[in-house]
Parts: structure tokens; sequence; C-alpha cells
């Protein structure tokens, strides 16, 4: 248990988090209180990017979309691999922050996020107190774990665990897993900044409205005027008309 404690420490809790002994406890089950996130000043070192099944949504797309997402990190914004979880109603994706970081600029990096990747969710994260695994899902009984991404499909009709993961299993689940840097951050915040004024760029302009039907056409040749259409096309030029009818002699 020792070492899960030390890789939850490491990776996602900030340095005012729950002390070692309660952090036990929330992973043996005996705890029912979310671990806080986020300090008392605004900041924190985890995203959470959860994958529910979505209402109306046909079974089996969260797992895809989830891979998708993950990839997308990893080879388009250059961040290291994040974590897999289950939560016993869905997916989750667990991003470690190296230093803590403003509530602000983690909203602002997971609504770009959303907007550029996904726009089809409700909730595109949730920076703030989560269910870290491993722990109890109390309503239903069934355990959030981190699990192999090898394994991710297996758990799409039943995204939870019947007994708690071994404590030496999830610590050596994230014993590979690596922070984000400052630096690493703040450049993918500026590439989905970037992705989002290139997606409004892109949007087509709305066609020029057609030129109003006029009653004289434009271009209209004297042989094929009325008398009308005459009278019109010089006050449309403030061209006061003078007619004179010459009898014939």
């Amino acid at each position: 248990m020792q070492k899960l404690i030390s890789e939850l420490t490491r990776l996602y809790l900030p340095p005012d988090a729950l002390p070692a002994k309660a952090l036990a406890r929330h992973a043996a089950g005996q705890s029912t209180s979310p671990v806080p996130l986020a300090t008392a000043a605004g900041g924190t070192r985890a995203i959470v990017l959860p994958f529910d099944q979505q209402a109306g949504e046909e079974p089996g797309l969260s797992w895809p979309r989830l891979c998708a997402v993950a990839n997308a990190l990893q080879t388009e914004l250059g961040l290291p691999a994040p974590a897999v979880s289950i939560s016993g109603h869905g997916y989750s994706l667990w991003l470690s922050l190296e230093q803590v970081t403003p509530l602000a600029q983690v909203d602002t990096f997971l609504s770009r996020l959303r907007q550029h990747y996904l726009p089809e969710l409700d909730q595109p994260g949730a920076p703030v107190p989560a269910a870290l695994p491993p722990c109890q899902h109390q309503p239903s009984g069934t355990w959030a774990a981190f699990i192999h991404p090898d394994l991710g499909a297996a758990f799409a009709d039943e995204p939870g665990l019947a007994m708690a993961p071994p404590a030496a299993g999830q610590a050596a689940l994230l014993e590979g897993l690596h922070s984000i840097s400052p630096q690493q951050f703040q450049h993918a915040l500026r590439q989905l900044g970037d992705m989002a004024a290139a997606a409004c760029a892109a949007v087509p302009s709305p066609a020029p409205a057609p030129p109003a039907e006029t009653a004289t056409p434009p271009g209209l040749l004297l042989k094929d005027a009325t008398l009308d259409d005459i009278v019109r096309w010089l006050h449309a030029r403030n061209i006061e008309p003078t007619f004179r009818h010459l009898l014939p002699k």
C-alpha cells in the first residue's frame, strides 16, 4: 500500500493533500469522501477526462473515443501518456501536472480540448474533487481502479471491478508514468488555441445576398423600354423627363 500511496502523491496530489493514512483508508474502501485534487488557493496537479456513456448513445463508443483522445494528447500535443481508469460508470484519463497549476488555466485547457477533440461530450473534465482510484463506488459496490490500456475494451459492458484491485498492481501501473512539465502544458495550451483559431477561420463566410430585383433591369436597351421604364430610369438619376410630341406635318 505504501508504494501505491507514494505513486498517487507523486503524480496527482498537491502538497496539502490528505495524509498518507487517510489515503490508505480511501484506497482500501474504508472512506467514502472524495480526495481533494484542488488546493485551497485554486490550483491542481490532476486533470481528469471522463468518458461516460452518453444519454441516447449506442453502447461501446466510450472506449474508442478515449483511445482517440489519448493518442492525440501524445502525438499531436506532445504530452506524456495518461493513466486510464474505470469508475463503475465509465472510463477516465488521468493527466498528471508536474507543478500545481491555476484552475483557470486548467479550465481553459479543458475548454479548448473539448472544442477540438470532445465536442460531443457533456463534460470536458473535472479538475475538482474526484474519485481518485482505487476506491469503492458506494451505490453499486464496484471498484474504480487504474487499468492497463490494452485491457480497456474488456470493460465496455461493465466498467468496474467486483473486488478491490491489488495495491501492488495499481502501483505498478502508475510507476512508469510521467508528469506534464509547465513548458509542455503551456505549449499544449497554445497549440489548442491555434487549433481553435484555425477552425474558426475555416468556417466559410455567408454568401453575399443576391442584388434586389428592380422594376427596370440594369442595362435596359431603349429599343426594349416602355415609356414607364424610361421615366423610372431618368428618375433614378434625378433627371426630370420632358417630352415633346411632334405632330406630323
